[in-house]
């Protein structure tokens, strides 16, 4: 290995830092989760080794399963902890559905991430030779 080269980080904390899942250098999203307007935003190619994100229309479909497991977690786990507390059904309604939208941005890129390093090892084949 080169003396001027570092080797990539490893695949964990690339996502959990929204990296490249190719170079895990290059950023995913231009826009922290906390921009109320512009956390969606995903940039089209990777900014560092030009990895297409998205190489087909609906590719990010599945993401939405991803995120509907977290969501379903979350709720779940709260819920057992609130009727272990005996709260009412007002006061967890008026808990959970606030939260769930405050993790909101974070659920989207987690499950889009997700998506991204399941998926990226199926995407070493170069389309000249099909």
């Amino acid at each position: 290995m080169p003396e001027n080269t570092k080797p990539a980080p490893l695949a964990i904390v690339s996502l959990i830092y929204c990296k490249c899942p190719r170079c895990r250098t290059g950023r995913v999203f231009p826009y922290s989760p906390l921009n109320p307007v512009k956390f969606s935003k995903t940039y089209d190619y990777c900014p560092h080794c030009k990895l297409r994100f998205e190489h087909e229309t609906g590719f990010f479909w599945s993401a939405m399963y991803i995120s509907y497991v977290f969501s379903a977690g979350i709720i779940i786990a709260f819920g057992a902890v609130a009727i272990n507390l005996d709260w009412t059904f007002t006061r967890i309604f008026s808990i959970i559905i606030p939260g769930i939208l405050i993790l909101t941005p974070f659920l989207y890129r987690y499950s889009r991430m997700i998506v991204l390093y399941l998926l990226h090892p199926l995407r070493h084949f170069d389309r000249k030779y099909l």
